[in-house]
């Protein structure tokens, strides 16, 4: 199984396209789907259960939250993140039998604030491989406190734009996502994929700037 675990849509205040346009694109790169991940907010996921049923794909519901530390990704929720403090976050992923993963730790500007390893044990695990941030150093570091911390492997392509999406994923041996959680659990997943093009390196500048200029395309929530 196949799973782009970082995506934004127009939902996100970087973010160009809708739910929909995400998953069919991650469809056509042989994605069997991915996780919505918006930053701070669930107000994507009503549109992106209805896209994921339209075209037969798997959804993870997920949100990247900015917190006092840097950004994690909580998948498998059920209920919104509210706490920007690293640990209460942690603790609200948990609660509700989510996964926790720091996101892109060691990539500039977007870094984990501190010692990672000495958070490790929050963690399920680490993003080792994003698709959109081009320092393939900062993967590879990633991957070493991954290792040496018993944490799983994640890939996302960290997409902002539809074109993006399914560059990157996390793969694993399921044929459901109960199975892909528990693989998450058991530390058997796997990242890989391609780095987006470097023009999109800018595409959540220019999603701002985009939407700043034209009317904001997002259904009223």
């Amino acid at each position: 199984m196949k799973i782009d675990c970082h995506n934004h849509s127009y939902w996100s205040y970087d973010g160009l396209h809708s739910p929909e346009q995400l998953i069919v694109s991650a469809l056509k790169k042989g994605m069997d789907g991915i996780a919505l991940t918006d930053h701070d907010t669930a107000k994507g996921w009503p549109e992106a259960i209805e896209a994921a049923k339209k075209h037969n794909a798997l959804l993870i519901l997920g949100q990247e939250i900015k917190t006092d530390k840097g950004d994690v990704l909580g998948l498998f929720l059920s209920k919104e993140v509210k706490s920007r403090n690293l640990l209460e976050a942690a603790k609200e992923i948990k609660g509700q039998g989510g996964i926790a993963v720091a996101a892109h730790p060691f990539h500039f500007p977007e870094q984990f604030r501190g010692d990672l390893k000495k958070y490790a044990e929050i963690f399920d695990g680490i993003e080792v491989f994003n698709g959109r941030l081009p320092n393939v150093l900062a993967d590879k570091k990633a991957r070493k406190v991954a290792e040496e911390n018993n944490l799983a492997f994640f890939g996302g392509s960290d997409a902002h734009l539809m074109q993006m999406s399914g560059n990157a994923y996390t793969e694993a041996d399921a044929k459901t996502l109960e199975e892909f959680k528990r693989a998450i659990i058991e530390k058997k997943t796997r990242a890989t994929g391609k780095k987006s093009s470097i023009f999109y390196l800018i595409a959540p500048v220019a999603a701002k700037t985009l939407r700043r200029l034209f009317a904001d395309k997002r259904k009223n929530p």
